[in-house]
């Protein structure tokens, strides 16, 4: 008997069989092992000139998220939209930056991937098919500075959740339906018979069944605005680039501005400003700001600039707090070259250079020049590239839609974000 029960294996003790002992993947991956980008084209439709559409050939994967640092409620955001990605659209991968990645890693049940510090630029322009901005207008500006030595910039899906937003087109609530309209837009005879009642052989590597009924179609695309950059460099007195590297090579853009400035000198810079090769003046401020038409609303707003719509194409040069009363804003062609050359009358013997916000490691000294000009957007062959393409809200539809739809979303920013000819006094009192 006793043999019996110790061999006896009871009902209740018997070993539970877990369903699964694979532990949650949350991990971070290396960028390098994605697949290379898939890139966009634009189409201007007939009769608009302004906004472009988006078309992909196949729906994006490689998803670079971006958000404000330092902000709790905007992290538990992007956890939220992080997760929606990966149960709605499982073909894609997630990319963040290395501090947010070790930031939020540990609360998503699945594998993202990331790079090393300072080798993002290179792998971001290989990898990345599509950015997502969760922030204010300094998140954009980051988004757009890890690609700032590279001549094409993935089109960037920003949600307004900074201090004033004016760049920003969407709210956060709104992200399923933002993310859906861009990761099918431009797609027709490959996706628009996908339906929930077939299960057609699809592309491939792609197995999302996420988009099954979601096609816009090939005529229906949501809109990019392209957002002209400055092609920025650096020279010393001999023509020699300062802003060489092993790692970067070519040309540096800004979305924003270039400043020329006296940083902690308590004396003003004497700058010789060139315009088209040509001298123009003598500058004598405590610095100079040559911006792009969507840093007009920055630093040079600030400094008694003009607005400028993002569609013209122009240079804005501002002068910061100058000595001279008549020394007035300029807006120049894009196409037309800046050059600022620190003077010999300097009694500080440099001077500081920011681009987009960022200070440049090395100072100009007597005799240095920083060079701008507007970049090419648009090819002889009249194929669109380069700038940074935003995209706005709406489709472009079945019906043609009016210039004033189409611009609407900027005057909108102008009347309620920077309270444009915002009259004074109380307006219930004065109108009775």
């Amino acid at each position: 008997m006793n043999t019996l029960l110790r061999h006896r294996i009871l009902p209740w003790r018997r070993p539970s069989r877990a369903f699964s002992t694979t532990a949650c993947l949350r991990t971070v991956l290396p960028l390098v092992t994605l697949p290379p980008r898939i890139t966009p084209t634009y189409a201007q439709r007939p009769h608009q000139n302004s906004l472009l559409s988006l078309q992909w050939p196949s729906p994006p994967r490689n998803i670079l998220l971006t958000k404000k640092k330092r902000t709790p409620e905007i992290t538990a955001s992007l956890i939220e939209y992080a997760n929606h990605l990966h149960s709605t659209y499982p073909s894609t991968n997630l990319i963040l930056e290395p501090s947010a990645a070790s930031e939020i890693h540990s609360s998503l049940p699945f594998p993202i991937y990331s790079y090393p510090e300072g080798e993002g630029p290179g792998q971001l322009t290989e990898k990345t098919d599509l950015i997502c901005t969760l922030g204010g207008d300094g998140t954009i500006l980051r988004a757009s500075s890890l690609f700032s030595h590279a001549s094409s910039v993935p089109p960037i899906l920003s949600f307004a959740m900074g201090t004033i937003g004016f760049l920003g087109e969407w709210k956060f609530r709104e992200y399923k339906r933002a993310f859906r309209e861009v990761y099918m837009s431009g797609i027709g005879d490959a996706y628009g018979h996908i339906n929930t009642f077939s299960t057609p052989t699809l592309p491939p590597g792609d197995h999302d069944s996420a988009i099954r009924g979601k096609s816009l179609g090939s005529h229906r695309t949501v809109r990019v605005l392209l957002r002209n950059r400055l092609r920025v460099s650096i020279t010393d007195s001999s023509g020699r680039p300062l802003m060489d590297s092993p790692s970067i090579s070519g040309d540096t853009y800004a979305l924003n501005e270039v400043i020329v400035h006296r940083a902690s000198s308590p004396h003003l810079k004497i700058i010789d400003v060139y315009v088209g090769g040509r001298f123009l003046t003598e500058a004598v401020a405590d610095g100079m700001i040559i911006s792009s038409p969507t840093g007009s609303t920055a630093y040079s707003l600030s400094s008694g600039g003009s607005i400028v719509h993002p569609l013209v194409p122009s240079l804005l040069l501002t002068p910061i707090c100058p000595r001279s009363l008549s020394f007035r804003p300029l807006v120049l062609p894009a196409n037309m070259p800046i050059t600022l050359r620190l003077g010999e009358k300097n009694r500080g013997r440099e001077a500081e250079v920011s681009i987009d916000g960022k200070r440049v490691s090395e100072g100009i000294g007597v005799g240095m020049e920083v060079r701008v000009v507007g970049e090419e957007v648009r090819t002889q062959g009249g194929k669109w590239e380069g700038g940074v393409p935003s995209i706005v809200r709406g489709t472009v539809g079945g019906r043609e839609e009016g210039l004033g739809d189409e611009e609407d979303h900027w005057v909108g920013g102008l009347n309620a974000l920077l309270k444009f000819n915002y009259p004074f006094g109380d307006q219930d009192n004065s109108s009775s």
